[in-house]
């Protein structure tokens, strides 16, 4: 299912609510008149004193050193050309984004109303005093090489030009591992180059930094291949010529054993017979996009000792600028760098080179759904979503700067400066991407029980867009069909079934054998279990209890009761599970942070509290997290001797007897979990002191309930949940009211972990079932 964006949707995600992508958010209490009076006059005329005597205090007294501008003129806007500042402005929001997620970099993105290359320079070098560096973005060339080296040799701060640079740093990176399982010297391979923009010109002077010799390029533009003497040739072009006796060479008769092709041009002009002419282990990086120069498939078609590269994120080896930016950015402004320099960009390209040779974190492997991810022909740069390139790329910038003299300041513990890199994220904060990969490497078919509502209904589509599953829709066909005509919904990928409709009455009955088989001496009698199967979740159950669908989502618009009941009469708890149990995933700036028990068990007994917390150990280990949990109570190690403390501490015991590796610790204040000072002075021996709580075990579900909402609600956390713990196959319940949001976030839920369940490819049977052969009936 290949991914796509429908224009309405984008539109709508950039509209609502607060317009655009970004906001400005106070780092500083600002609550009472003594705060704004700190903030503002008359307190504020303090550190300007500082900075007036000392302008580097600057870096001290305001938020500069991890600021910086993404300034464009919208000249050159992705694949839209010069469709000018304000244009441009979603895009410079979306940098931002990047910088934030990526490497904590703020962002102010500046859209300047001007095409004059020596007043644009103007303007962005009054800007200095503001940013700790500027990434320049989207200027055509050749004007984007002038403004860069202007404004460069006129700043004191990190200046880099993204469209340039980043490209030629990931690529580079990328060349070096594919020269090496090539057997090849680059000194002594022949490239041909098709396109001669910014990015090109950048790649081939990094490639010559690295060792490779000027005269073993050929360069072509649109216009044909790059020859002394040829008229209308750009001045930036001229050093890039060959001798004219090769004016007549068209691509395919350049590429006649060649050992390297960079594509930075336009789709499918490289043909398999291209490739297959080329010398012996050939290194090809078809970097178009949206459509390379010559596909994956076409290219290993040509040639089994091919490596390829490309743009895309659907194939291997994406040479893909989110590798570079943000940790290039951070590793010079942590030494507030002057420059960035050829050898910052160098140390840039050898850390990536050196990080794809390094053993893959689970975590990376659990994103693509490879058993193990290792360095060869598949894998010849980091994949995006490696937690360890802030980490390696940033402190090799940074040491990079400090050697060719242009930082300001030295970082002397290099340890503790990983650390700290490390924690301004949290390595596991990367989870909510990570699990929408993982659940797309092995999509599941899920039903939607409560498809007659338009929130089920888009998050559908959403389901389809992404990839990560087959929808099943239940519910009166008619209505299903209205609701989406009104909301726009897609229903082609999408099969609708009425449990209710005579068309399924054989597989009512069949359905209800079943369930009168399981229920005959548990109070059901015949009729009820024929009556039942009208029912959307006692129907959908079945389906996902025998194979017809994987995983089932509902409970938007009926209580949680009544959603879990069915699912437990027809599917049951995995094996040697007695309660099952509600979880919630919260995202937080601490990293993720899993509660329980959230919606099922009232009061739970110790023994209960136990297998509560022994099952959500389970599901966090399947998102490659090791669980770090806190058992909550109003007591502090046996400081009260309640009840209700007994309960927990008791828990505690029997998980610690079962589990005795499982770093659990209890009962214990909410408060304390989290603060490592008091525990390490008051409490040195409990495991909890050692590495940050993930999970939250709440003595009743009063307390865990009350907690995720606060968090939710008033802390601002995003969630997922409440994901149902315990269950043989996945069923999870909605919360009333869930957002679209909300509702595809459990699906990815769903998908992970039917895929745990059932590592079958379903693809092949999606294609076969006859659900999906059966299309919608036209509206009436």
């Amino acid at each position: 299912m290949a991914k796509q964006i429908r224009k309405q949707e984008a539109l709508e995600y950039h509209a609502k609510g607060r317009p655009g992508k970004i906001e400005v958010i106070p780092s500083k209490e600002a609550k009472t008149q003594r705060d704004l009076s700190l903030a503002y006059s008359p307190g504020v005329a303090e550190p300007c004193n500082e900075i007036a005597a000392n302008k580097e205090d600057v870096y001290k007294y305001t938020a500069k050193g991890n600021l910086v501008g993404v300034i464009t003129n919208g000249t050159a806007v992705l694949g839209l050309g010069n469709i000018g500042p304000e244009a441009s402005k979603p895009v410079m929001e979306g940098k931002g984004v990047l910088f934030k997620i990526f490497a904590d970099i703020d962002v102010f993105d500046i859209e300047i109303n001007e095409t004059d290359p020596k007043k644009f320079v103007e303007i962005v070098k009054s800007l200095e005093p503001t940013f700790g560096g500027i990434n320049l973005e989207d200027i055509k060339a050749p004007e984007c090489f002038y403004i860069e080296q202007e404004l460069k040799a006129q700043c004191n701060i990190p200046i880099m030009h993204d469209d340039q640079h980043g490209t030629a740093i990931i690529s580079a990176a990328a060349l070096l591992n594919a020269l090496e399982i090539q057997k090849k010297k680059i000194d002594k391979v022949r490239f041909v180059v098709n396109g001669a923009g910014a990015a090109a010109m950048a790649c081939i002077k990094l490639y010559e930094s690295l060792g490779a010799k000027p005269s073993n390029f050929v360069m072509f533009d649109k216009k044909g291949i790059l020859f002394k003497g040829r008229p209308d040739i750009e001045e930036y072009k001229l050093k890039f010529c060959v001798d004219a006796k090769y004016k007549d060479y068209d691509l395919g008769k350049a590429l006649k054993d060649a050992d390297v092709f960079l594509g930075l041009s336009v789709g499918n002009v490289v043909t398999e017979e291209m490739v297959k002419s080329m010398a012996k282990n050939p290194i090809v990086f078809a970097m178009a996009n949206p459509d390379p120069e010559i596909t994956y498939d076409k290219a290993l078609n040509a040639r089994k000792d091919v490596i390829m590269a490309t743009g895309r994120s659907d194939y291997p080896n994406q040479v893909n600028n989110v590798l570079g930016f943000p940790y290039i950015f951070r590793g010079a402004l942590d030494v507030r760098a002057k420059h960035i320099n050829e050898e910052m960009k160098l140390a840039a390209v050898k850390a990536l080179a050196e990080l794809a040779k390094t053993p893959v974190p689970d975590i990376v492997n659990l994103a693509y759904n490879e058993k193990t991810i290792s360095f060869g022909p598949t894998y010849i740069i980091p994949k995006p979503f490696d937690p360890r390139l802030l980490s390696t790329v940033a402190p090799a910038v940074a040491k990079a700067a400090i050697e060719s003299g242009v930082a300001r300041i030295k970082i002397t513990d290099w340890e503790a400066y990983e650390i700290e890199l490390n924690k301004r994220l949290g390595l596991d904060n990367q989870l909510s991407r990570i699990l929408s990969n993982k659940a797309k490497s092995n999509p599941k078919r899920v039903i939607f029980a409560d498809a007659e509502n338009a929130k089920i209904l888009k998050a559908a589509q959403m389901v389809v867009e992404e990839g990560i599953g087959y929808p099943i829709l239940l519910g009166n066909e008619n209505k299903i069909k209205k609701i989406a005509e009104e909301n726009a919904v897609d229903l082609d990928d999408m099969p609708i079934i009425d449990p209710k409709s005579d068309e399924h009455e054989e597989l009512r009955k069949e359905f209800s054998e079943l369930f009168f088989e399981k229920r005959q001496r548990k109070g059901i009698n015949k009729y009820e279990a024929l009556k039942a199967m009208k029912d959307r979740n006692h129907f959908g159950c079945m389906m996902v209890e025998t194979g017809e669908a994987d995983c089932m989502i509902s409970g938007l618009s009926r209580n949680y009761p009544d959603t879990i009941r069915p699912a437990l009469h027809i599917i049951g708890t995995e094996d040697g599970v007695k309660k099952i149990a509600g979880m919630y995933l919260l995202f937080t700036k601490r990293g993720p942070l899993f509660l329980a028990d959230t919606t099922v068990n009232f009061n739970p007994t110790a023994e209960e509290l136990a297998e509560i917390t022994m099952l959500v150990a389970k599901e966090v280990r399947q998102f490659n997290i090791v669980p770090k949990i806190a058992m909550l109570s109003y007591s502090n190690f046996g400081s009260s001797n309640s009840p209700e403390a007994n309960t927990v501490r008791a828990a505690r015991e029997i998980v610690k007897k079962k589990n005795p590796n499982l770093i659990c610790d209890g009962e214990i204040q909410g408060i304390l979990a989290f603060n490592k000072e008091i525990l390490k002075e008051n409490y040195p021996f409990t495991e909890l002191v050692n590495g940050e709580v993930n999970v939250l075990i709440f003595p009743n579900l009063a307390a865990g309930n009350l907690a995720y909402n606060l968090l939710q609600e008033v802390g601002g956390a995003d969630s997922i949940g409440p994901i149902l713990l315990g269950m043989k196959k996945p069923v999870h319940v909605l919360q009333l009211g869930s957002s679209i949001r909300s509702i595809f976030n459990m699906v990815v839920i769903a998908v992970v972990d039917a895929q745990a369940k059932n590592k079958v490819n379903v693809q092949e049977v999606v294609k076969r079932s006859k659900w999906w052969r059966r299309k919608p009936k036209p509206t009436s």
